[in-house]
């Protein structure tokens, strides 16, 4: 069943817009700056089930963060032995 379509797509674009004479183009010349100013993370698969809102992961997160600093807080008031 290996039939060849013959689709001719209809060209919308204005004569003036020749991107053939474009030169100089560099595929991906922003993307260090785009991801200085964006903190987008992928979550693996099981994690994203876990947490499936950013507001979950953004409270667990935080919970996770007065943990460190509860337990930081302990350490540094044991005395040494």
């Amino acid at each position: 069943m290996n039939r060849e379509i013959d689709v001719e797509m209809e060209d919308e674009l204005r004569p003036e817009y020749d991107f053939s004479q474009l030169a100089g183009g560099v595929k991906g010349k922003y993307v260090e700056r785009y991801k200085a100013g964006t903190n987008l993370v992928l979550l693996d698969p099981d994690v994203a089930q876990a947490f499936p809102t950013e507001d979950a992961v953004n409270e667990a997160l935080r919970l996770l963060m007065q943990i460190a600093q509860r337990q930081k807080a302990n350490q540094s008031l044991e005395p040494n032995v």
